[in-house]
């Protein structure tokens, strides 16, 4: 909601918003932008009149304890009859139509996968709006219009977060991109519900003619019964690719193998698997990409991760529908720097006089998500201690579905410590494979307590969480600059 706004601004709108608690780096950005923010959800900004609301999918009909609504503004909107439409709904009506939209689906990887080929595409010259569910370091803001109707859209973000017109930076001894027939749109397509009064997957709305399948696990068990059913919302996706489409797809995937023969009507090309179309072969942070085993490009960059290798080889086959060469996918992502929250350095603090400690700061929070993430920062420090510090804060998470995973996604981890706070699970049980390894608290001050009686010169401290962990990563910071 929050990149929608900015796309809204962008286009010349007067842009205001509710929301609670809303934490960097999205509440910086919503400054910057100059696009008022107010806390909770009151009825009294029925003043403001807007032409239309935008509703985003936390919102619903719910009560509290004592019956009064827990959102009196939408209560206020429906008894008002006034203007309200879904974000998905406004961006398929107001910025998509008339676009070449790219889409960017799967469990894990949205966010970095659509940075990754919003930059390939910017470096190629290709000029791409983009709809990001974080901040891409690139380009420092979470989306923009891009080019449309041939002609370009005045930026409103300030300079100090506007993304620098960039060259085409495609080599001269490779072949430049076609222009394509229609302006370039990336979006992160989550398969999330759209609003309460519409229960289809957001990215139903989106119409791509080119769409990554980048995996498929089991998630959002709040709203989908069992993986069955989120392969169905998956293959709704599938439906509105067009025949002259193209359809890339993890071929490590059972999941979306099924739903490609659930019936598929578009090009398809596969990553992944030693059979696929796009194969890598090296090391993830330096490897040769073969295309049906001839070799095409090579990607050398400081991200990490084999999950960061397979994005990389999804925006590579994504790119190449619209005509950008392996080879100079390639030379962008050479200078991709990933994305905010996304084992993204907070500090590196000298300890007792020896090596540092550095804290990092990762959006992960499914237990694969947390298993890649550490397994990506164990091949980058190698032998050093990693102290995993986290929250099960999503949805599914808070359900406990998932929660017999989290010894098997903490193995590479040192150690590790579980803010416990809000669950009804037993969070001490459910590790207690880990034994001495793990410890729980039940506030964030006793988290950070265990913390740092357990940190030592040449740590990484990996705080990993899908909201702002009671700003966790900041008062680590403060203990270890003033012990």
């Amino acid at each position: 909601m929050g990149g929608l706004a900015a796309l809204a601004r962008e286009a010349g709108h007067k842009v205001t918003g509710c929301d609670a608690g809303v934490y960097p780096p999205m509440s910086d950005q919503l400054r910057a932008l100059d696009i008022d923010l107010i806390e909770g959800f009151g009825a009294d900004q029925m003043a403001l009149n807007p032409d239309v609301y935008v509703i985003g999918n936390v919102i619903s009909r719910a009560r509290l304890a004592d019956g009064t609504p827990k959102f009196p503004l939408m209560e206020a909107i429906l008894d008002a009859g006034a203007p309200y439409t879904s974000g998905p709904q406004w961006l398929a009506e107001h910025v998509l139509q008339g676009r070449h939209v790219l889409a960017v689906a799967g469990t894990h990887g949205k966010t970095t996968t659509t940075a990754m080929l919003s930059w390939i595409l910017e470096c190629a010259g290709l000029q791409p709006g983009f709809l990001v569910g974080g901040v891409p370091l690139n380009f420092g803001v979470s989306a923009r219009l891009g080019q449309a109707g041939g002609k370009d859209f005045a930026p409103c973000p300030p300079p100090a977060l506007r993304a620098p017109p960039l060259p085409a930076q495609n080599p001269s001894h490779l072949p430049a991109p076609s222009k394509p027939e229609r302006p370039l749109f990336v979006i992160e397509a989550d398969e999330y519900d759209t609003a309460f009064f519409d229960k289809r997957s957001k990215f139903v709305h989106y119409r791509p003619r080119t769409a990554v399948l980048n995996n498929l696990e089991f998630d959002h068990a709040d709203i989908f019964d069992d993986l069955a059913a989120i392969e169905r919302q998956f293959h709704h996706l599938v439906r509105t690719v067009p025949a002259s489409g193209r359809i890339v797809v993890n071929g490590l995937e059972e999941s979306l193998t099924r739903v490609l023969n659930q019936g598929c009507w578009s090009e398809v090309r596969s990553f992944g698997s030693t059979v696929s179309d796009f194969t890598a072969l090296g090391e993830p942070h330096a490897f040769d990409v073969l295309q049906r085993g001839q070799v095409v490009a090579r990607v050398e960059w400081d991200v990490a991760g084999i999950h960061n290798q397979l994005n990389a080889l999804a925006a590579m086959a994504a790119a190449e529908h619209v005509g950008v060469a392996p080879a100079v996918a390639a030379q962008a992502l050479g200078k991709f720097q990933n994305v905010k929250r996304r084992l993204e350095v907070r500090a590196s603090v000298p300890w007792r006089g020896a090596a540092p400690v550095t804290i990092y700061d990762d959006f992960a929070h499914h237990p694969t998500a947390i298993r890649t993430t550490i397994n990506g920062l164990r091949r980058r420090v190698g032998t050093a201690r990693i102290l995993a510090v986290f929250e099960p804060r999503s949805n599914t998470m808070k359900l406990g579905g998932m929660k017999s995973q989290l010894p098997w996604s903490l193995e590479e981890a040192d150690l590790a410590f579980c803010h416990s706070g809000g669950l009804d699970w037993d969070a001490r049980e459910a590790l207690s494979p880990m034994g001495a390894r793990v410890q729980v608290a039940d506030s964030i001050d006793a988290l950070v307590a265990q913390v740092m009686a357990q940190v030592q010169p040449g740590d990484h401290v990996l705080c990993m969480s899908n909201g702002g962990f009671g700003g966790i990563h900041q008062k680590l910071i403060r203990l270890l600059q003033n012990p």
